[in-house]
């Protein structure tokens, strides 16, 4: 199918054209996303991304841009802003550092006073936020398995986690 004629059709919302689309593209979306390591999502969660985003901005495609080069953009564009979230996160077991070295300058070694204390902290986030953070950091559920429960997206429950982490970051620096 030529490019132009490719490109109308999706704007015009054909099942067909992007069914075909979907179909030649989402290996090479594979293929491409599997270059980089994720902590969280599969390449799988971005090329999906990725026809999720051509298909709600159709309208916005160009018809004298090859369609390839639009499509990888929009996959690029797509794994670039998550890799900056995902270097924003603070690992639990970082966290869990900084709690056992502020406690033990406060002279609370036990264990259990940590976990209360990591408790009231968690308690201080708002109720999703909270939530979300205890299944994944705590209870080790997976974006995908989160995403199943709640129904949100992957980018809302990171977007969380970052929260949660950058918030209780603050709380155990100024403790």
């Amino acid at each position: 199918m030529q490019n132009k004629k490719l490109i109308k059709k999706l704007k015009k919302g054909d099942q067909k054209a992007f069914k075909k689309t979907y179909c030649l593209y989402y290996p090479k979306l594979i293929h491409t996303a599997k270059r980089f390591k994720f902590k969280f999502l599969t390449p799988d969660d971005f090329a999906q991304e990725t026809f999720l985003k051509l298909y709600n901005n159709k309208s916005q495609l160009k018809e004298d841009v090859l369609f390839d080069k639009q499509l990888f953009v929009i996959c690029k564009n797509i794994i670039i802003n998550h890799l900056n979230r995902e270097n924003k996160v603070i690992p639990l077991e970082q966290l869990s550092f900084k709690m056992e070295e502020t406690i033990e300058n406060d002279d609370f070694n036990d264990q259990e006073h940590q976990i209360k204390h990591l408790h009231v902290l968690l308690n201080q986030l708002p109720q999703q936020q909270q939530k979300i953070y205890k299944m994944h950091k705590l209870e080790n559920y997976s974006y995908k398995e989160i995403t199943e429960i709640t129904g949100l997206s992957a980018k809302t429950i990171a977007n969380h986690i970052y929260l949660a982490n950058k918030f209780l970051q603050k709380k155990v620096s100024n403790a």
